[in-house]
């Protein structure tokens, strides 16, 4: 096959990926051909099978083989790269719906360092087809099922039992299916802002929500996000200042940072709320990955003055695309409007296989295997992204993110573009800032813990901060040499 080096310090899995990398890009596997079984091609290199296992989810991350269930590994087909060129870019480079895009494009061989997905493999068990089959018999009119605009009601028990162990005092009728978080929040944005209200967000948040809440017209204010919870000065003085209209935050996981929020913290920002009359979107697509059970603001509240919206498509399927969202009836009536009129209903076939799923108890146990993968990845990236000159100084509590700063003087922007030639997708910190800047150059950067325990990140950042330390140094010495 190909030989491995024993004697060197780079790792097994890491040279089986790199031969198996070579010899694609080589064309000595054309595309659609398939690759070696994991016991064959760890027998044939004499190598454990998780070595070979670890060489192929990297490759599969990347886009350049796929797995196609019981089928085996396949080199992706040839078809797939030439077709990026036909794509059509929703925005420039680093513009929050292109880097949206990338991972829904997956376009090959790039190494998705930053993105807000899990990889497929990861996924790819979470909904078998005997499950789909089960669903389907559940529905009376098969394919020709209706599906009620508020969600079916099986469904949204399941849900609510599901909140109510969460702590949070939900029965069905409160809550709404919607086509994923995003769908979410479209709906409120078009049944509670109207242009030149005010809303406030976290800083930094969640790049979607920035711009969609641009489109609306609406005044953006943005509070500090810190490790423990939003900033409670910059809240009380902005719900003086402004009188907002709303405010969005996420107070598990937050997305880019991975922080959460103490309930001290939470307690504040209600009393907040009640004071000045302001009403709370809380966003939690990612609470299901926490390891344990963190306090939340519908929890607390018991959803006076709080919507609360939460998906499966970041833990279960990006094919299955359906969330939910929970709210006392006066607030969601008017989201159930906008959900006729926007979508008029989710499709049926999704509802009952969620319907299926959280019936058989496979969502809890497949929750439990992700946790577990993502606390291993957590720490191989952790380890990785340190030792490349990451600063990773409030590592969060879990889930997909790290929020990495880069040494003083890095040329963010340039690193991100020179790593998206290397195919490598980088998201810089000032996306996710509601003004871009937050004032000045912004040293962050979102990793995806997964796809951040690659090497190939790591040696690549090892290689750009050196070079640049290198000539930062030489540009030092001849501002100080005489002339």
């Amino acid at each position: 096959m190909f030989p491995l080096d024993r004697d060197s310090p780079v790792p097994l899995a890491d040279q089986v990926e790199q031969q198996l990398r070579g010899l694609i890009e080589a064309g000595r596997w054309p595309a659609g051909s398939r690759l070696p079984s994991i016991r064959q091609l760890a027998s044939q290199l004499g190598v454990s099978p998780n070595t070979v296992v670890t060489a192929y989810d990297r490759l599969v991350a990347t886009a350049l083989i796929d797995s196609r269930a019981t089928a085996g590994f396949f080199v992706a087909e040839g078809a797939r790269t030439s077709s990026d060129d036909a794509l059509l870019d929703a925005g420039d480079e680093q513009e929050p719906v292109w880097l949206a895009q990338q991972a829904n494009d997956q376009r090959a061989g790039v190494l998705l360092a930053s993105s807000g997905a899990l990889p497929g493999p990861w996924l790819e068990d979470a909904i078998p087809a005997s499950l789909v089959a089960r669903a389907l018999g559940r529905a009376s009119a098969g394919m020709a099922t209706r599906c009620p605009p508020q969600g079916l009601p099986e469904l949204r028990e399941r849900i609510a039992t599901m909140l109510r162990a969460q702590g949070l005092a939900v029965d069905a009728g409160r809550v709404m299916t919607t086509a994923g978080a995003t769908h979410a929040i479209d709906l409120i944005c078009r049944a509670f802002i109207q242009p030149g209200d005010t809303v406030l967000v976290e800083d930094p948040g969640y790049f979607l929500l920035l711009g969609r809440l641009r489109d609306t017209g609406a005044r953006i204010v943005p509070i500090t996000r810190r490790h423990d919870g939003i900033d409670l000065g910059q809240l009380e003085a902005a719900c003086r200042t402004h009188r907002p209209r709303l405010l969005f935050i996420q107070s598990v996981l937050h997305n880019p940072t991975g922080w959460g929020s103490t309930p001290a913290n939470l307690h504040r920002v209600l009393m907040l709320a009640q004071a000045h009359d302001l009403l709370i979107a809380e966003d939690d697509v990612h609470g299901h990955f926490h390891p344990g059970n963190p306090m939340r603001l519908a929890q607390l509240s018991g959803l006076e003055r709080v919507i609360y919206f939460s998906t499966f498509c970041k833990a279960l399927s990006p094919a299955l695309r359906l969330g939910y969202l929970a709210a006392d009836p006066a607030l969601l009536k008017p989201l159930l409007r906008q959900k006729i009129y926007s979508l008029l209903t989710t499709p049926s076939l999704n509802e009952f296989v969620l319907l299926e799923l959280l019936a058989s108890g496979r969502w809890r146990k497949h929750l439990d295997r992700l946790q577990r993968k993502l606390a291993a990845a957590r720490t191989a990236a952790s380890r990785q992204l340190r030792a490349a000159g990451v600063l990773l100084e409030h590592p969060g509590e879990g889930g997909l993110f790290l929020w990495g700063s880069l040494p003083h003087g890095i040329d963010i922007d340039g690193l991100v573009k020179d790593a998206w030639h290397n195919r490598i997708l980088l998201a810089r910190g000032a996306t996710f800032r509601a003004d871009g800047t937050h004032g000045g150059p912004d040293p962050h950067l979102r990793f995806n813990a997964v796809f951040a325990q690659q090497p190939r990140l790591a040696d690549y950042l090892c290689e750009r901060l050196a070079a640049l330390a290198g000539a930062r140094a030489t540009l030092a010495r001849a501002a100080k040499s005489p002339s």
